[in-house]
């Protein structure tokens, strides 16, 4: 099936890839260029993407904020456009539910790799943010041909206890697990930025799911573990991390930045929800992504 564009940020009824097992997949598409596919993190709706897949969807210049150095360490390319592909993961928005207790980042990267046979696309440049990072780092080691390049951003190869810099602030997952939004605004956004942009933060938080969905999806987050496929992982790769984040500590960065074996890693003074609030990383993904 051939996906029909609809607005990012449109109510109409989306198109629907079929998972292996059955369930139907959600997604949209917007833009034209080359296929970029963007995995959404734990119960993430694919609304959630807002402005920044909005901009990378539309022409925009990479001179801007970047600055000399990085914009020269990514060979800064002109502006270009993209076909940007999100979709809601199962058991959240229009997508089907299946059954919650089987939900694990492996059977999200095959959803995933429905969404990208639906919409007629062979190789896509995929970029994950949180969990979704964890789904983006199973479809590029086991399905190398259908990854162009590779964006990992916030995200971790394993949440399981290493050493005292990689480990998670409990303090930071009781909020995060509290559902309540004042407590967990902080953990992703600067303060100004939240204040500033209601409809981003609404449009990132809101969504429609089960609680046994919910529980699903924090158990798939909680138990991946690729490390040991990372080296398989061909496709150029981006990942990009805030200093400032509490939810992931930037340790992980550093390690998936040594473990994959053409990666690089860029750091910005930012939390969880960079990819949103902080325009140099949208810069940097498109300087990346537009490089011949």
């Amino acid at each position: 099936m051939v996906a029909r564009a609809h607005p990012l940020d449109s109510h109409a009824v989306p198109p629907l890839a079929t998972a292996d097992d059955g369930v139907p997949i959600a997604f949209e598409e917007h833009g034209t260029g080359v296929p970029l596919l963007l995995i959404a993190g734990q119960a993430t709706g694919m609304h959630g993407w807002g402005p920044f897949a909005r901009a990378l969807a539309a022409e925009s210049s990479v001179a801007g904020s970047l600055g000399a150095g990085v914009a020269a360490s990514l060979r800064a390319a002109p502006s270009s456009t993209a076909r940007v592909i999100v979709f809601d993961h199962r058991g959240i928005g229009d997508s089907g539910a299946g059954d919650p207790t089987r939900y694990s980042t492996w059977l999200f990267a095959d959803d995933a790799l429905a969404v990208l046979d639906a919409a007629g696309v062979s190789a896509a440049h995929v970029l994950g943010h949180s969990m979704g990072g964890r789904v983006a780092q199973w479809l590029a080691a086991e399905h190398p041909t259908r990854v162009r390049r590779l964006v990992l951003i916030g995200t971790t190869a394993t949440d399981r206890a290493g050493g005292p810099d990689e480990r998670r602030d409990p303090a930071a997952i009781a909020d995060l697990l509290s559902g309540d939004r004042e407590r967990m605004v902080p953990l992703f956004f600067d303060a100004g930025w939240a204040e500033a942009n209601p409809e981003a933060v609404a449009g990132f938080f809101d969504r429609v799911a089960s609680r046994p969905a919910l529980r699903g999806h924090f158990a798939a987050s909680r138990d991946h573990d690729a490390r040991e496929v990372l080296g398989r992982i061909r496709a150029e790769t981006l990942v990009i991390h805030g200093r400032g984040d509490a939810l992931t500590p930037v340790a992980h960065a550093r390690l998936l930045a040594a473990a994959i074996p053409r990666a690089r890693l860029l750091e910005f003074d930012a939390r969880h929800g960079l990819h949103l609030d902080t325009p140099a990383v949208r810069e940097a993904v498109h300087a990346f992504l537009a490089t011949p």
